[in-house]
């Protein structure tokens, strides 16, 4: 008798004695399911105008934006700088008066000046596309965006340094993530926060520029390896900008403007 014949014997010997003992058979269980791993969260920017506690939430809130600027053409850059700038100048003293506050570090009339002068940094007409022709063709040469950028500001002017790096990453076409200095942290995020309320209420982009509330030293390093950072831009000391040059990514860094005391 083969094993076959045994297991179909045993069955009905069981079901046999269970229907004597007034019990009916219970069928065979199905195998459980294997489990399956959860599916990955995809990241949902929590911000406001710009202001997040998040690096990847940031990131992930400008690439957005960065598409809805790229849908909306040049036309677009133009509109933010004219906002940007016409806010730098507009609020250059209350925003003079409150970075000084915060930082302890420079004049008032410097501070009020430096905002002022940022309505003279060159925007989209900074941008010349090159064209040539001859006997096999023609050739167009046009500047395209990174994307995203991840931009460090130093606490020695910080709204004039991220408004003048605003004017010239966006007439670029790209967003940009700010990890501003903690010691000028608060100007910064009051700076950003009506930026993007004012470039929302005209176009419809609410976190073209982003800003984290918390800024850190290991914020910083989630900034330059999170994958939609495309591009680097740090103005700072030896030590940002030596982790800045040593991330892999491309990097355009200024350091410390002030010679040593």
């Amino acid at each position: 008798m083969n094993s076959a014949i045994n297991e179909n014997l045993v069955r009905e010997i069981v079901k046999e004695v269970l229907a004597k003992m007034g019990r009916a058979p219970q069928a065979e269980a199905a195998p459980a399911p294997s489990p399956r791993a959860p599916a990955p969260r995809e990241k949902v920017a929590r911000g406001r105008f710009g202001v997040f506690q998040d690096v990847d939430e940031a990131c992930a809130a400008a690439k957005a934006s960065f598409l809805k600027l790229k849908e909306q053409g040049v036309a677009a850059r133009v509109k933010v700088i004219e906002i940007v700038k016409r806010m730098s100048t507009e609020n250059a003293e209350p925003w003079g008066r409150m970075e000084l506050e915060e930082t302890k570090i420079g004049r008032l009339d410097h501070k009020i000046e430096k905002l002022k002068i940022l309505a003279q940094v060159p925007g989209v007409e900074f941008l010349h596309p090159a064209g040539l022709s001859g006997d096999h063709g023609i050739t167009l040469e046009e500047y395209t965006p990174f994307g995203v950028i991840g931009a460090v500001t130093p606490s020695t002017h910080s709204i004039p340094t991220l408004t003048g790096n605003i004017v010239s990453m966006v007439a670029a076409g790209n967003a940009v993530v700010f990890n501003p200095h903690p010691a000028a942290v608060r100007c910064a995020v009051h700076a950003v926060r009506a930026y993007n309320q004012a470039i929302h209420r005209e176009l419809g982009i609410e976190n073209l520029v982003c800003v984290m509330e918390n800024p850190t030293v290991e914020g910083f390093q989630a900034l330059a390896k999170n994958p939609e950072v495309s591009l680097l831009a740090v103005t700072g000391g030896p030590g940002v900008v030596r982790a800045a040059m040593g991330s892999g990514k491309r990097a355009v860094c200024a350091g410390p403007g002030n010679p040593p005391r």
